[in-house]
């Protein structure tokens, strides 16, 4: 199966090109157009093929299948009371938000459930 190998053609692009004051959208513009550009086919001399079709490659590999019917939570994201705290610390007053109610650290500056300033 061919892909396209999109990380190689932007850093191609991008170091030949100036864009220190363009926005993202007039970069990403440019690059579209410059993807779309002819160049000369590699195996067909005289030829010319748009230069996205050179940075297609070979890959072998089974494709992803999504079952919409069954989730598995892969555990990327939690609840913020389940991650805690970066920094490791002895809760020994049981501070609480005064708002919600839930536990809190000593350091919190914010409820991490309601978002209370404390």
């Amino acid at each position: 199966m061919e892909v396209f190998d999109g990380k190689k053609a932007a850093q191609d692009y991008m170091s030949k090109h100036t864009l220190a004051f363009s926005t993202p959208e007039l970069t990403l513009m440019r690059f579209a157009f410059w993807l779309g550009d002819s160049v000369p086919d590699p195996k067909n001399e005289g030829e010319g093929i748009p230069r996205m079709m050179t940075y297609l490659t070979e890959q072998d590999f089974q494709p992803v299948l999504i079952d919409d019917d069954k989730y598995e939570p892969s555990g990327a994201v939690r609840s913020s009371a389940v991650v805690g705290n970066a920094y490791n610390e002895v809760q020994s007053d049981g501070k609480f938000c005064s708002e919600c109610g839930s536990s809190l650290s000593a350091t919190a500056k914010f409820c991490p459930e309601c978002g209370t300033t404390q």
